[in-house]
């Protein structure tokens, strides 16, 4: 897949592309039956399949107050999935507050057409763009119209009678719902991050545990969850507890991951864990006693929820 930053050098061949825009964050099942329509229609007319996005999203300029600002995915994995998904090509376009006054009308003639001269583009049932979200579905079907290109709008994904969206996915994850997460992404849920000094408590109780990192500031609540965790290429069923370890009274939170049938040392390593399922709640127990038997019902708990994902 081909990467373009700006709308200065896009290619020739990107010329007359069947398109898509938005954030796309999360890279969802919305977004992707979105994906398949576009690809598909390049597909049967012989032309690229783009999708058109900006860096950083919008929100996060526009709504400054909103911090932290939850990204479900990073640039590098939004780029990874749409390339495994078979975009041919991102197009980035920089985002500012300059950018952000540009008009839809401007949007559509100097950039949809004049940059790129596309063929057909489609977008999700509410999107919105330009300045003051002036643009929208009658607008793009008007332009389309009086410039050449045509214009397909895909109906809201549902799972269980609500709708998928970016917003209901980082709210469940906030909650500690990762299941639903989960469902609504089409994979587990991932965080990655470096192995790093924690208090070694774990490996004196029996269970050593790796201390990550987060490299993102979406991070479920506290708890402790099934997961999978990948290492070297390599993957592990893993509890992970996110929390404060009430029963010793720390102060700051950890992430810290027990990985079940693995001996060795992960200090320095990057490790990406993705989250199957919540088992409990972070709870305090009176003693270390009490916390390892929890801690082995847990692992057993865990080895049952993830035995389908062995293969």
């Amino acid at each position: 897949m081909k990467i373009i930053k700006g709308i200065d050098r896009i290619p020739s061949e990107l010329k007359n592309a069947v398109v898509t825009i938005g954030n796309f964050d999360g890279i969802h099942l919305g977004h992707r039956l979105i994906f398949e329509q576009v690809i598909a229609e390049a597909r049967s007319q012989k032309v690229k399949a783009v999708v058109i996005s900006f860096d950083p999203h919008p929100k996060m300029l526009l709504h400054p107050e909103r911090k932290p600002f939850y990204l479900i995915t990073s640039l590098e994995e939004k780029i990874r999935l749409l390339d495994e998904i078979g975009i041919d090509a991102l197009i980035l376009i920089p985002f500012s507050l300059e950018f952000s006054k540009t008009t839809a009308e401007a949007f559509v003639g100097g950039i949809l057409w004049e940059k790129l001269h596309i063929r057909k583009i489609f977008i999700g049932h509410d999107y919105t763009f330009g300045r003051g979200k002036e643009g929208n579905e009658a607008f793009l079907v008007q332009q389309g119209k009086k410039l050449g290109f045509d214009v397909d709008v895909i109906n809201a994904f549902t799972i269980n009678g609500g709708i998928v969206s970016s917003t209901r996915i980082r709210n469940a994850i906030l909650d500690g719902d990762v299941k639903t997460a989960d469902a609504m992404l089409g994979r587990p849920y991932n965080l990655s991050g470096p192995v790093v000094e924690g208090h070694r408590r774990g490996a004196g109780l029996g269970f050593p545990t790796a201390n990550i990192d987060p490299e993102k500031v979406l991070v479920p609540a506290r708890g402790v969850y099934a997961v999978l965790a990948e290492v070297d290429g390599k993957r592990y069923q893993g509890v992970l507890n996110i929390g404060y370890n009430p029963t010793f009274a720390d102060e700051k939170r950890s992430v810290e991951v027990h990985l079940l049938d693995f001996e060795g040392d992960l200090y320095g390593k990057t490790l990406e864990v993705l989250f199957v399922e919540r088992i409990r709640d972070e709870v305090k127990f009176d003693g270390p006693d009490k916390l390892v038997a929890q801690i082995r019902q847990d692992i057993d708990k865990a080895r049952i929820i993830l035995k389908p994902f062995l293969s």
